[in-house]
Parts: C-alpha cells; structure tokens; sequence
C-alpha cells in the first residue's frame, strides 16, 4: 500500500500547519507546502479527478470507475500520480486495480485554510 501524506499536514495531525488566509499572512515556508497543494489541483483533469474520487460512494474509488474524464488512461494514471505526489490522494493496490480516497483530514485541511478567521 502506498501512503503519502498531505504537506499541509503535521504525522497524524488533522488540522493544516496554516491557519485559515484571512487570519494572517502566510510564512514563505507555508506557502511553499500549501502551493504544491494548489499547483496540483490547478489542472481542470486533475481537479475532476480529486472531485471523483472525493464524491465516490465510500470515500474511495477504482481508477476503472474514474477514468472516463476525455484523456487517456495513460493521461489518468500521470494525473493520479501527481494528485498522489501531492498529498491529496491516497492509493492502495488490490489485485490488478488500483483504488484510490482522499482522506477525510486532507479535505477538512483544505476547508479550514480556505474559511474566513472568526475574530477572537
């Protein structure tokens, strides 16, 4: 099984090393780790994917259950790698497929940087 974790995110953390935008500016270090998040999801095949998979009945999806997305499967597979090399997909081999989910942290991570600050 391969794991690789969100950078945004701390070992068995759920809540992302930055604090929502609006609540300060980010350090240069943040904004390193919380750009690779974004350059990833800049890409429209690569975003429908990440949607695909996050929407899926059970948290998680085959890639022959999202792989109709225009491109060819070898164009699937390089998006998926790069989703993966990101942080933001986990992926799991189970006989000759390969299943893949977005961790429920990856996702409240995503939420929390992108809400407005509540003032104290």
């Amino acid at each position: 099984m391969t794991t690789k974790m969100l950078p945004l995110l701390e070992t068995g953390a759920v809540t992302p090393c930055c604090p929502p935008l609006s609540e300060r500016p980010l350090t240069a270090e943040e904004a390193e780790r919380t750009s690779v998040m974004f350059k990833a999801l800049g890409d429209p095949v690569r975003l429908r994917l990440f949607s695909l998979v996050a929407s899926h009945e059970g948290g998680e999806a085959c890639v022959c259950d999202i792989s109709d997305v225009g491109v060819s499967q070898p164009t699937v597979s390089h998006h998926l790698k790069k989703l993966r090399e990101a942080g933001l997909l986990t992926s799991e081999r189970r006989g000759t497929w390969v299943y893949y989910r977005v961790e429920p942290s990856v996702l409240a991570a995503m939420g929390q940087l992108l809400t407005r600050a509540v003032p104290a």
